[in-house]
């Protein structure tokens, strides 16, 4: 499933660079981006990237308090009239509805889109509609969101599709006997995990049903990074995994926020991906395939494997439609 090292994609960037650095040199006035999970961390650094490079940009946010803080944030006197707010929560499918509607009647084309919010290791919970909560938010949420929005994105005339996807993809596959926990115990890294593939298996999908239309998609892992997404996760546990010490000094392998940003950023406008997609992306290079020498990268073949993208889109497609 894997491309070969010797066909692998790269690109001039790497581990540590930013996404303000890559993005660099692009102008990219006229088009239209939006980015899901805006309200803080990543999101907040991907869209000052889109912005200072003139994009108009769409911030989809569940709490309008912290999108108004995250608009002052990233907004310069130059091109805050290009930033634009959106109420989106992705655990509801209504809500989803609602947004792509409204997007839809302001927005005849879409050239990008950054399927970036998302939660992690969360209590046993459900969405509104009764979905498994990661699974639900993660993977279910962007799919509607994205089967809603498709007649923007093919419209452009050619688009991109940004998935992120986690190196916690590897703790699990998508288990399709059971996706939703109904007849196995809820372990919440294997519910990240499943939903992290899907987030992948989805990028797959996309680019399967839609490359020949001018729609490519690409999964990405942005690294280690301390942000919001360990809200659930005890300090205790989060020292014990050593993501950070006792006085609280990060683990020196994690990246900032900045360059945390950088791969969905190359993803999004690298030319090294133009007319490319259906792969997975880290340190603004294709993976590997997960090995023994890079315990810390890689992706598994079954987050990339195109029958299981089929069949996950069929199952995602009628869950929606329920």
């Amino acid at each position: 499933m894997t491309t070969p090292s010797a066909e692998r994609i790269t690109s001039p960037f790497g581990y540590r660079s930013t996404a303000l650095e890559v993005i660099s040199g692009h102008d990219l006035t006229g088009k239209t981006v939006l980015i899901t999970g805006a309200s803080s961390g990543l999101g907040v650094e991907t869209a000052r990237a889109f912005t200072h490079a003139g994009a108009t940009v769409v911030l989809p946010v569940r709490d309008q308090g912290r999108g108004e803080e995250s608009l002052r944030a990233i907004a310069t006197t130059e091109n805050v009239d290009k930033v634009v707010l959106r109420s989106l929560d992705l655990a509801s499918l209504s809500s989803v509805r609602a947004f792509t509607e409204q997007f839809l009647s302001d927005f005849s084309t879409l050239d990008i889109l950054i399927n970036n919010a998302a939660v992690m290791a969360t209590p046993q919970t459900e969405t509104s509609d009764g979905f498994e909560m990661q699974f639900g938010t993660n993977h279910l949420g962007h799919f509607a969101l994205f089967t809603g929005i498709a007649p923007a994105l093919l419209s452009a005339e050619t688009s991109r599709v940004v998935a992120l996807s986690s190196i916690g993809h590897r703790r699990s596959p998508v288990v399709f006997e059971d996706i939703m926990f109904e007849n196995r115990p809820y372990e919440k890294w294997s519910s990240y995990g499943q939903s992290k593939t899907a987030c992948s298996l989805f990028a797959v999908g996309v680019n399967e049903l839609y490359g020949s239309k001018g729609i490519t998609a690409n999964a990405v892992h942005p690294g280690g990074i301390i942000t919001g997404l360990q809200q659930y996760l005890p300090r205790e546990e989060q020292i014990a995994m050593g993501w950070f010490t006792e006085e609280g000094v990060i683990n020196e392998r994690f990246k900032t926020v900045e360059q945390g940003a950088s791969t969905s950023t190359w993803a999004a406008v690298g030319v090294e991906l133009e007319g490319r997609g259906g792969h997975y992306l880290e340190d603004c290079a294709q993976a590997l395939p997960v090995s023994k020498e890079s315990p810390m990268g890689g992706v598994e073949d079954y987050a990339i494997d195109p029958e299981l993208a089929m069949t996950l889109w069929e199952v995602s497609s009628e869950l929606i439609a329920k």
